[in-house]
């Protein structure tokens, strides 16, 4: 493991879910429901997710899988230059524990917290509750077959069968009891019509804090999916709308009826995006509206002060301007919602329970580092394209002046007391 002088926690990572998940960990009886609700297929000539039996191929180039393609020592740039036209393998540790571990050693991560991939994007859309349990139950049961590798290295959130509350809590229940689960996963997106702030997922906060379980919510951009209710299949509408239809205007001179000139314009077809857009805006956009609406708004950090919740992949910075709108809008707004609403949010804010995750190169944070230090855990967002390591991000910070102490918490500790681990144990 890379020579540091504190330890780091990976607060952002991911697991690519592999095949075996649905033909080994699967319950026999839904494998064929299962595989039709939910499924990712790697194709030698195209890929797609399948959600509710309908197919959503993938936008972009499948000769490189941007969802895990970075590995120890790659740049930026160098994800940006691979060839297109040559089929690029995935990170072998997006799904090999083993592997995982030896890319955490050169990136200079001593423990690190898992996320899904396609579960991320599709699960919550999942329409059948009994096909959804069976589904969180296999994936709960193969990432804690992960986490065995290393058990004082690898932590992971749980999946939760939010289509039935009372699955939801039969599931939370049976996970606390394994030691891998130190956050439960949640997407912040509309589901079956209404967003958490309804009061449908009282039951689950109040588990959540009884259990002692982090609220690990993390944002996913959508582009494989129908869903149409989180920002980003909005934004890649835009662009597929800006394609289409925006051209590029010339003007040039021609005589009018009484001899002078007049202008005429002419449009040819402007080149199209490239790129998608969804994730460049989509993510801090999904949880400004999950930390204003759901925590401050709908009162969850005033009803369950004692619930720990974990804002990841999305950027920090934002967070001092959706305190000051709140606190704006509680002092000058009646508020008749069912729950009345504290008015002092900053103060609210600081007691409460929650972080938020956060990239080294955030410009704001690394000018007032003070300011932000108590509120946020760093994340690697390993295996994706946009992947930094703890060396880049301890040598970014360094080199903005941030004392070692407060990089030390923002890097390590924030997570570690948030997830509820021991950070001296990433070597036993």
């Amino acid at each position: 493991m890379s020579k540091k002088a504190f330890p780091v926690f990976d607060s952002d990572s991911h697991v690519v879910e592999p095949r075996e998940l649905w033909e080994k960990y699967l319950d026999p009886e839904y494998r064929a429901l299962g595989k039709h609700a939910l499924w990712r297929e790697e194709g030698a000539h195209g890929s797609y997710l399948k959600v509710n039996g309908s197919v959503f191929r993938d936008t972009m180039n499948t000769n490189i899988p941007r969802h895990a393609i970075w590995r120890p020592g790659m740049t930026w740039d160098q994800v940006g230059q691979l060839d297109p036209n040559r089929r690029h393998p995935a990170a072998e540790g997006a799904s090999n524990p083993a592997a995982r571990l030896k890319d955490m050693d050169a990136m200079g991560i001593d423990q690190a917290f898992l996320y899904p991939t396609w579960f991320a994007e599709g699960f919550h859309l999942v329409e059948d509750p009994d096909v959804a349990y069976a589904l969180a139950r296999a994936y709960n049961n193969w990432v804690a077959d992960f986490c065995k590798a290393a058990p004082n290295r690898l932590f992971a959130a749980a999946m939760l069968p939010l289509q039935n509350m009372d699955y939801t809590i039969e599931e939370l229940r049976r996970i606390s009891k394994i030691g891998c689960f130190r956050g439960a996963f949640i997407r912040p997106m509309f589901l079956e019509g209404h967003y958490f702030t309804h009061p449908y997922y009282d039951p689950l906060w109040a588990e959540l804090e009884t259990l002692k379980i982090t609220a690990a919510v993390h944002s996913s951009a959508g582009l494989w999916n129908p869903e149409w209710t989180s920002h980003g299949p909005f934004f890649e509408k835009i662009k597929g709308r800006l394609n289409q239809f925006f051209g590029i205007m010339s003007a040039g001179g021609g005589p009018t009826a009484g001899g002078g000139a007049s202008t005429m314009f002419t449009f040819t077809a402007a080149p199209p995006l490239g790129h998608p857009i969804a994730p460049i805006i989509a993510h801090w956009l999904d949880n400004h509206m999950f930390v204003a609406a759901t925590l401050i708004g709908f009162t969850v950090m005033q009803r369950y002060p004692n619930m720990k919740v974990v804002v990841a992949h999305g950027k920090a910075s934002w967070m001092e301007e959706v305190l000051e709108k709140m606190e704006a809008s509680t002092r000058t707004i009646p508020l008749l919602h069912y729950y009345p609403v504290r008015t002092d949010v900053e103060e609210m804010w600081e007691e409460g329970r929650v972080m938020l995750g956060f990239d080294a190169e955030e410009r704001l944070i690394q000018k007032l580092p003070h300011d932000f230090a108590e509120k946020i855990v760093w994340g690697s967002r390993y295996p994706h394209h946009d992947t930094t390591s703890a060396l880049d991000a301890i040598a970014m910070l360094t080199a903005a002046r941030v004392e070692e102490p407060l990089i030390a918490r923002m890097l390590g500790q924030n997570a570690a007391e948030q997830f509820g681990v021991d950070l001296s144990q990433a070597a036993a």
